[in-house]
């Protein structure tokens, strides 16, 4: 079958089905917990899926699978690795639990929420909401990346097009179903990236001859300092600049909102012990799977584009250049695949977005009480407000590249949210000793660090200059991301020593929830 028209049926299946289901979960979004929580009753099936689909999109499948396995070589797997047990499984075993018992106790929606009314301060909670605006928008806008270069595999369109199709068809089903329509959305989303992942590695490997012979190839390739061998290897060439990728791409999840709210929704105990198996493997296949078939991306350097000024690689041309030789329904396979992990994390950040600034901006500066009602009708407002700015922003970022604020923007996204939130949300949750000074500074660390490095990308400065440690820190949004987030966890404990304390009683009270007793079967606990 023709691949246009194979991939044309698989996208109006995939377009339909993602629609109904927005259509069909309509009724649990009257309310705002209905809408942003989905009730707090989502299955582990659901809530692991919705973690998992919200982690990877197009992002990691084009971009970083490209750029990282081309540096590393299958090195690159233990990014995906790291993503899985550290990413996902810690988180779920750190935060999962904490997080539901006390934001249902604090009756928080929202991570801004959370902070404002775990340490009794308004001003930290639009201070967080601020940051989530400016950082979470170009964000959401470098989702749409490498959707044109693998679109065009198959379709001759304009990648604004492209780009509208998703954004349009993300919006209907987030405003109609909410928070239960994006969950059961990724969680069909999640089986087509499970499926299509491993489909693109056995088309891939087999291409190449098996995996034994792709190894051999790789093998053979040279690179500074080694004469064969170093994208094959164990820890690959670079092993130091391959832990940095690992830790911002693993530790930050535990501090971005848009992840951290999938736990806010569970349903009970089991679903969480359930939901971290199932989130650990979903990452280990995926994310794994992601980063190994960008490992053998060298084996395809006479097939991609390279910078017509500097000769590097595109690395958004990598991965669509090792497809563009497979068979039909491989591609069409993979372009449901990437539109389902770009759609899936798209709705998770709209959502987030437009939670954020309702019920953390909008909702306390008006004089009037806000119905639920309204809430829900402003919320849907924003979602269309932020899934028209982001794609505004990617389709303008495609037709100027000259313009670098915008991708040097988007680099620096997540190390700003993940080192601003992530040691305050997380000492949060565990002790009672941490104070709103602490918070404050680590919410002025994280965000100095990220428009530091945003100065240094776009100034073009030699950072060199700077000594070996500032110097190797700010060579990259990365380095630099590691640096906010492991920083800040250093900075709110020994902040918290010399600041004003919380009123006892009032954070006694917060902790009670964990006291709190239950009774369960014995097949879950012994006495």
């Amino acid at each position: 079958m023709n691949t246009i028209v194979l991939c044309s049926i698989l996208l109006v299946v995939f377009f339909t089905i993602m629609i109904g289901v927005g259509v069909y979960t309509r009724k649990n979004a009257t309310d705002v917990n209905g809408f942003v929580l989905g009730g707090r009753s989502v299955g582990p099936w659901l809530t692991a899926f919705a973690f998992g689909t919200s982690y990877f999109s197009a992002v990691i499948f084009v971009g970083y699978a490209g750029q990282f396995g081309w540096l590393y070589g299958v090195s690159s797997t233990w990014a995906g690795l790291g993503n899985a047990f550290i990413g996902s499984l810690l988180a779920w075993n750190i935060l999962g639990r904490r997080t539901r018992i006390m934001t249902q106790k604090l009756d928080a929606k929202t991570m801004p929420d959370f902070f404002g009314k775990r340490f009794k301060s308004t001003p930290l909670k639009v201070a967080a909401s601020i940051i989530v605006f400016i950082f979470l928008i170009p964000y959401t806008a470098s989702l749409y990346n490498g959707l044109s270069s693998l679109f065009g595999l198959v379709f001759d369109m304009p990648y604004w097009v492209v780009i509208a199709i998703m954004a349009v068809l993300t919006g209907i089903y987030v405003i109609f179903g909410g928070y239960m329509a994006t969950a059961i959305n990724d969680f069909i989303q999640g089986i087509i990236m499970l499926v299509g992942i491993v489909a693109v590695i056995g088309a891939v490997l087999s291409d190449n001859g098996g995996l034994v012979a792709a190894m051999q190839k790789l093998s053979a390739v040279e690179a500074d300092g080694w004469a064969g061998g170093a994208f094959s290897s164990f820890l690959g060439p670079d092993p130091l600049a391959l832990l940095f990728v690992v830790i911002l791409t693993s530790l930050g999840t535990w501090g971005l909102p848009q992840m951290v709210g999938k736990f806010y929704a569970i349903k009970s105990e089991k679903d969480i012990h359930k939901g971290t198996i199932i989130s650990t493997v979903f990452a280990i296949i995926v994310a794994g799977g992601c980063y190994f078939l960008g490992g053998f991306g060298r084996l395809y350097a006479d097939k991609i584009k390279y910078n017509p000024v500097n000769g590097k690689p595109l690395f958004d041309t990598i991965v669509p250049a090792m497809l563009s030789t497979l068979p039909a329904v491989i591609i069409a396979v993979v372009i449901v695949l990437v539109l389902s992990a770009s759609m899936s994390t798209l709705s998770s950040l709209v959502l987030t977005s437009s939670s954020t600034f309702t019920l953390d901006v909008i909702k306390p500066s008006m004089k009037k009480e806000m119905t639920e009602k309204k809430q829900v009708f402003v919320m849907r407002i924003f979602i269309v407000f932020f899934i028209i700015v982001s794609a505004v922003i990617a389709i303008f970022k495609d037709a100027n590249p000259s313009v670098t604020f915008i991708a040097q923007m988007m680099g620096v996204s997540w190390g700003a949210l993940a080192g601003a939130f992530l040691a305050p949300f997380l000492y949060g949750l565990y002790s009672k000793k941490v104070t709103k000074a602490s918070t404050a500074v680590c919410f002025v660390w994280g965000c100095s660090i990220a428009v530091l490095q945003l100065i240094v990308s776009l100034a073009g400065v030699n950072v060199a200059s700077w000594g070996p440690v500032l110097g190797y820190i700010f060579k990259s949004s990365i380095n630099s991301g590691v640096v906010a987030m492991v920083g800040g966890l250093i900075i709110v404990p020994v902040v918290s020593l010399f600041t004003q304390k919380q009123d006892a009683a009032q954070v006694d009270e917060m902790f009670e929830c964990f006291d709190e007793k239950v009774s369960v079967p014995k097949k879950e606990a012994l006495d």
